[in-house]
């Protein structure tokens, strides 16, 4: 008889009392578990989770903490699931259904009733299964108290929350809450006999002998605890395992019911690659005909092949030249090389994780798994069957992802099974609290869904918010630590994220390093001493260790960094891929009437220029003066402050038009033509301009902004573009240049500050001064390109201008310093409080083997998911808010807004119920974010107030999971309105427009 087959037989081998322990009850029904049903169902399901769910990764990563290996790690899992509950068989647990508790009042188990135990709030059931399962290990297998704690923690924590040292000791002082005075004898065997009989079940009671001795390591302590969550869950769906006395069947088949009725898809197993990197690129990848393999993408291959042992590889490239493939070549190395069973890619914006989403999906289709016998299968998404693989956008607005929707679509055919998270507070939204529940289409597989469970999917795609999210105190961190201590991690646009996010990535590093996940690093413009700084974190060395000295040295590019567990750091610099543009840059003056005087010139022979701003105001007011010029049809406006579906519209729409020219969907404007962006243009697009203008802005996200000028060869030497645009230019704008520094325009200061805009001036100044005064000293720039000093190379001066901007040397003319110094101090300063803010619910560091749980999360945020209060806790951003856009007409009808496509415009909306499925996810996707205007704190909550007087009640009900508790604004039929002190418009063209009402 296996282990599990001894889990159902229980019930022949309890005593009466010990049979009438309960551990769950339907209220509507009043059907009921017994406690021991509970214990083997959560065990039978811990043992398959093991079996056939939990990635290879994981369970080695436990087997080597134990002495007995794979066997005895295995045992322990199960064991743990059976007993996690042992706190329920306690009169403060028991007294809760009096019904229940009268059946085991008959059995000899006394118990006051529920209103006669006031202090029962100090005995939660799983801390109470802490103390409980912490003396019986004492009593029967000698262990040592401190011996016990990283063992029955996971008991105490199963709920999310690991208890602290106070939780602990407040329980300690009331025993009455745990065994009835008077009573104590029978609850004390009830409790004894049902722990006896899980270890003789489980097969652990030679175990319980030597693991005394082990000192379990902290991730191993994190990852039971959350196996044994996502067993408990499982083991708590009434579909699944129906309550008594409904009941009939035997253990066994009930439990194999069950298992069949999930159908949870297993992780990947990949297969090691034996291909040479250019074939293994055109096997995964869907290459442009006659494409050849990037120097880059070979030798990341080649060291990923090289390195002892999977670890950390930081990948430095240009813009364009194919970071991502490389990653995903080395994340199926890494995967079959550490048991991996899937890859998270996480990037700054929901947009770049819409971008990033089908090409995930592209790779999953080409991509082998051991379980085909090597072969790619084409179900990857939501099918069953050996190569099918579960799939996971995560982020707020995943729903709405067409290509997610599809997979979701998929997903919904097979048998639905309603969600289990007993802690997640119901399926209702608030704006207020900014609590998102899973609603019933947000994953590809029916059980992987919502924001708790999501990222347990093998391949996930989300914003980065999801990877700092483990860094946070919150609840059920450990089941965050579990969606990616079986994966491999990837880290794309690592140069975006700023002093305060920064602070959770190098803790999560540190996490990441002690499971030994994989990670790949992807940026094109990487300062080098952050690049030491993700080393030491993910390797848990001490800042400044003189073993990573060179790779803070390093100042090769392309770049490749390699830091495998226990091996010293790699570095390599493969050689340039032959793409090569010089970009001829200058001043011009910040005056827009000026801008439309030489993009007059530039573009009279045609062309396609991209202007950048650094707020969306400027955008605006630039658009406004340039349409006057050149027309509403030469102008096109992008930025963040459109719709949800404008902006995919909008996207897609650049894409269309200034995509790369071999795409047969491409259709670039005749004659000239006028972008202007905000920073959206930056990344995740690939478009590709004849000119382009941008406000000053820190180097590395000008060198950005560089990347999308002349991004594709048009012609032989480029000369399908017009004549006068074969030369790649920047003009540089938004600042006064004759002040002494210049001076950044206010918007750029506000959203970058002073210190690195003026490192990246003093960088800059050499090629922006085309003819230096006459025997001036030379200073930093970069080097001269065919004697030009106006002129930045790229790739090669990328590294160059980075690693000045953002060191620590001194850079700029010397009348320059002194403002330079100012705004270093000023910037320290805010460096500092950054620093401390995040350290307020930053999570600590992996501690020694053998050092409990005990107040992992203490003093944390509550939950942690992907809304505007969860961001919040990992981005120091000032606070918005969302709203959805309808319109009013003047009968008072609600509709949709007039111009969205494929049938959606105009459509009206109900008020006296809730909307259509498809016409509430209409509206959700007409969410937009709220300007800066908006985040002061008075008018912030001057704003929300305003809006509640619009809240539909049809709309508040339970069953309307996408709009209740949301926010509306409301537009007349000119698409006005008046919110908190501000007039609004808008328009399809330009998004929202903010004025402030004189």
């Amino acid at each position: 008889m296996t282990a599990d087959d001894a889990l159902c037989a229980w019930s022949g081998t309890l005593s009466p009392a010990a049979s009438s322990a309960w551990a769950k009850h339907d209220r509507d029904t009043d059907g009921w578990l017994p406690l021991w049903r509970h214990m083997a169902d959560s065990a039978a399901v811990a043992g398959k989770l093991w079996d056939e769910w939990l990635p290879a990764k994981v369970r080695g990563l436990i087997a080597e903490a134990l002495p007995g290996g794979a066997a005895d790690a295995r045992r322990l899992a199960v064991w743990l699931a059976a007993t996690h509950d042992i706190g329920k068989a306690t009169p403060a647990f028991a007294c809760q259904v009096e019904g229940l508790a009268d059946r085991m009042r008959a059995a000899g188990l006394e118990m006051p009733l529920q209103k006669q135990m006031a202090d029962r709030q100090l005995a939660p059931h799983g801390l109470a299964g802490q103390l409980l399962l912490q003396q019986w290990l004492m009593d029967r297998y000698v262990w040592a108290k401190r011996a016990t704690l990283p063992f029955v923690i996971v008991a105490g924590g199963h709920h999310g929350v690991p208890p602290g040292n106070s939780d602990i000791q407040q329980l300690a002082v009331h025993p009455a809450l745990l065994r009835t005075p008077g009573s104590e004898a029978q609850w004390g065997r009830v409790q004894e006999e049902l722990l006896d009989a899980a270890a003789a079940a489980c097969g652990v009671r030679e175990g319980l002998e030597s693991w005394q001795r082990v000192k379990l390591p902290q991730p191993v302590q994190v990852l039971l605890t959350a196996l044994v969550i996502v067993a408990d869950w499982i083991a708590s769906n009434p579909e699944l395992f129906p309550y008594f006395p409904q009941e009939t069947r035997s253990g066994a088949v009930r439990v194999e019911g069950a298992w069949r009725g999930l159908d949870l898809p297993a992780p990947w197993s990949a297969s090691e690659p034996t291909e040479d990197a250019p074939d293994l690129f055109a096997a995964r990848f869907q290459l442009p005909p006659g494409a050849r393999i990037r120097p880059v993408q070979e030798a990341a291959v080649r060291m990923a092949r090289e390195m002892t042992a999977p670890g950390l590889m930081v990948i430095e490239a240009p813009m364009g030249e194919g970071k991502t493939e490389a990653a995903l070549a080395v994340a199926e190395i890494f995967a079959a090389r550490s048991g991996a069973g899937g890859c998270f890619v996480a990037l700054p914006t929901m947009a770049t994780g819409n971008a990033m989403f089908p090409r995930l999906l592209s790779w999953l289709n080409r991509l082998p798994d051991a379980r085909t016998g090597g072969r790619a299968d084409e179900r990857n998404g939501a099918g069953t069957g050996a190569g099918a693989h579960s799939v996971f956008l995560a982020h707020s607005k995943a729903g709405l992802n067409e290509d997610y929707a599809e997979l979701m679509r998929e997903g919904s055919r097979h048998r639905p099974v309603a969600d289990v998270d007993r802690d997640g507070g119901g399926d209702q939204r608030a704006h207020r609290a900014d609590v998102q529940s899973a609603s019933a289409e947000l994953v590809a597989h029916h059980w992987l869904r919502g924001r708790k469970k999501g990222m347990l999917s093998s391949f996930v795609v989300g914003t980065i918010d999801q990877l700092l999210f483990a860094g946070l105190k919150s609840r059920h961190l450990a089941l965050r630590h579990l969606a990616v201590a079986g994966k491999v991690v990837v880290i794309d646009e690592a140069h975006a994220y700023d002093t305060y996010m920064n602070a959770y990535l190098d803790r999560v590093l540190s996490w990441l390093g002690a499971y030994r996940v994989p990670v790949l690093v992807l940026s094109a413009t990487l300062p080098a001493g952050r690049r030491r700084e993700l080393a030491e974190s993910y390797a848990g060395a001490a800042a400044g260790a003189a073993e990573f000295a060179d790779v803070g040295a390093a100042d090769g590019y392309p770049l490749l960094t390699a830091v495998a567990p226990g091996a010293a750091p790699r570095i390599a610099q493969p050689g340039a891929s032959g793409r090569r543009t010089a970009v001829q840059v200058e001043r011009l003056d910040d005056d827009v009437e000026l801008l439309a005087d030489r993009l007059s010139d530039e573009l009279s022979g045609g062309g396609c220029a991209l202007v950048v701003r650094n707020t969306v105001d400027r955008v605006l007011e630039t658009a406004r003066c340039l349409r006057e010029r050149f027309g509403t049809d030469r102008i096109t406006v992008a930025h963040a402050r459109f719709l949800d579906l404008d902006r995919a519209e909008n996207d897609a729409a650049l894409v269309a038009g200034f995509g790369p020219p071999d795409r047969a969907n491409v259709r670039r404007p005749e004659g000239a033509h006028i972008v202007i962006a905000s920073q959206v243009a930056e990344q995740s697009l690939d478009i590709d301009f004849d000119l382009l203008v941008t406000d000053l802005c820190p180097v590395d996200l000008l060198l950005q902004r560089m990347g999308r000028l002349h991004r594709h060869p048009r012609g032989a030497g480029q000369a399908d573009r017009p004549a006068k645009l074969r030369a790649a230019r920047c003009l540089v704008t938004g600042a006064e240049w004759k002040a002494e520094p210049p001076e950044p325009v206010t918007g750029s200061e506000r959203v970058y500050g002073s210190h690195a805009l003026l490192r990246s001036l003093a960088v800059l100044e050499p090629a922006l001064t085309a003819h230096p005064p006459p025997g001036a000293a030379a200073r930093p720039g970069p080097a001269p390109h065919t004697g030009a000093r106006n002129v930045v190379r790229l790739p090669e001066d990328i590294s160059v201008l980075v690693q000045q901007a953002y060191g620590t040397g001194p850079v700029g003319p010397e009348p320059w310093q002194q403002a330079m110094g100012r705004a270093h101090e000023e910037h320290l300063r805010e460096r500092a409080v950054k620093v401390d803010k995040a350290g307020a619910f930053l999570l600590n560091a992996p501690r020694p083997p053998g050092r409990p749980l005990v107040g992992w999360i203490e003093a944390g945020v509550g939950d942690a998911d992907d809304t505007r209060a969860g961001r919040a806790q990992v981005r120091d951003s000032t606070e918005s808010l969302e709203v959805f856009v309808v319109q009013r007409l003047t009968d008072g009808t609600l509709t949709t807004v007039p111009w969205l496509t494929r049938g959606r415009g105009g459509r009206e909306l109900p008020t006296d119920v809730v909307p259509e499925q498809w016409l509430a996810r209409t509206v959700v996707a007409s969410g937009l974010r709220l300007p800066h205007h908006f985040s002061y704190p008075a008018v912030l909550d001057r704003a929300i107030e305003e809006l509640e007087t619009e809240c539909v009640p049809a709309w508040q009900a339970r069953e309307s999971y996408w709009l209740a508790g949301e926010l509306l604004l409301i537009l007349d039929e000119e698409c006005r309105t008046r919110l908190a002190g501000f007039d609004l418009r808008y328009t399809r063209s330009d998004g929202l427009e903010v004025h402030r009402v004189d």
